[in-house]
């Protein structure tokens, strides 16, 4: 995953109509990253016993991003972005990632 590919992805899922959904796609990526960022700066008992919320976040992400790509399928908006980020839960993290970076810079 690149930042280019992460902003062509965003770009597709900002075309939706769908606002909720997409807020709860972007809120859960916020999340996710945050517990990334934090898994990383703790010690290892607390990486133990954050794992659990960790793969949580995730789970919450990914589901987020298949329901709101089913969602825009049955509205018949174009969905692609989510055949194109594929289903490798490293790459998807890191789209979470870089959609929160994204969104942080765009907010300037």
């Amino acid at each position: 995953m690149t930042i280019e590919i992460a902003n062509k992805l965003f770009d597709g899922i900002n075309k939706t109509s769908l606002l909720l959904l997409k807020s709860d796609l972007i809120n859960y990526a916020v999340e996710y990253s945050k517990i990334r960022v934090d898994w990383y700066l703790a010690g290892e008992v607390e990486k133990d016993q954050m794992e659990d919320l960790r793969r949580a976040k995730h789970n919450a992400f990914i589901d987020s991003c298949n329901i709101l790509s089913r969602e825009m399928i049955k509205k018949g908006e174009d969905a692609s972005w989510r055949k194109v980020l594929g289903n490798d839960r490293i790459t998807i993290g890191d789209f979470a990632c870089f959609l929160s970076l994204i969104i942080a810079l765009k907010a300037r």
